[in-house]
């Protein structure tokens, strides 16, 4: 095993820590993804949607039951329409009849989820939205969404996981000590779905757990080989100078804000 990666009490594998370019000094991974039941939506009908909407990043192959599409970079744009992976999970979900789950984690100081179930979105959660890039410096810090711990318990039978998923998507994790990731991994393996994903932002290097990266396959501005090489090059430049829509796109603030304006 890398001696970089370090493994939880709970057996999850987490990525180390990583230089980042953000402007509060905050270290940790950033990576994104789609997780589908592999019964909802084929392979092939995956990739076909992915490439109508030139999506760069990686799909992975079918694998205990799920199918993982995961963004490139994992927190910023990666398909046509300025869509980020959250974006890209909500068009996917349009064909898939069960639940799915959307996931993207920034920095590893910012857990956001969103899960659909028939093409309806049914849950949406950010640890904190004051780390999305261009908030305004008075958007609180709280974690928003935590009651729909009960609806991710439902939509993947898990009824003992109602009351520890709530109090896990409730906490304020420690910046200083505990990643996202943790949170992200725990709440994983609490629903049963692919926690080897907490270790994507690995890729296209090994990763501890989960597929090997010679079994993904890679698009690039929705094109494969040499192609992809050249036309993802010249797409990820113009991306680059884009950011994906907010996870909240009005998040309380201090000074007295009305937290229902924002909650459906």
């Amino acid at each position: 095993m890398p001696s970089t990666c370090v493994r939880d009490d709970r057996g999850v594998y987490l990525p180390p820590p990583t230089a980042s370019s953000a402007d509060d000094g905050a270290q940790g991974h950033t990576y994104g993804a789609a997780i589908i039941p592999a019964d909802g939506i084929t392979s092939s009908e995956a990739l076909a949607a992915l490439r109508g909407i030139r999506f760069s990043g990686w799909v992975a192959p079918p694998r205990d039951g799920w199918l993982v599409v995961i963004g490139d970079p994992g927190g910023g744009v990666v398909a046509d329409g300025r869509r980020g992976v959250i974006e890209v999970a909500a068009l996917l979900a349009q064909e898939v009849p069960g639940p799915m789950l959307a996931v993207r984690v920034r920095r590893d100081r910012q857990l956001a989820l969103v899960a659909w179930r028939a093409g309806e979105e049914v849950a949406r959660y950010c640890s904190d939205a004051s780390r999305e890039p261009g908030a305004d410096e008075d958007v609180l810090t709280e974690p928003i969404g935590a009651e729909h711990g009960v609806t991710l318990a439902e939509l993947w039978n898990q009824p003992d996981a109602v009351e520890p998923l709530t109090q896990l998507l409730e906490d304020e994790l420690d910046s200083d000590s505990v990643y996202e990731s943790e949170r992200l991994g725990r709440m994983l393996r609490m629903l049963g779905l692919p926690a080897w994903l907490v270790a994507a932002g690995s890729l296209p290097r090994a990763m501890p757990t989960g597929p090997r990266p010679s079994e993904f396959v890679r698009l690039r501005a929705g094109r494969t080989g040499v192609e992809g090489r050249l036309l993802g090059a010249i797409i990820r430049r113009v991306r680059r100078g884009q950011d994906p829509p907010p996870v909240i796109v009005d998040p309380p603030k201090g000074g007295g804000t009305d937290f229902e304006s924002w909650m459906f």
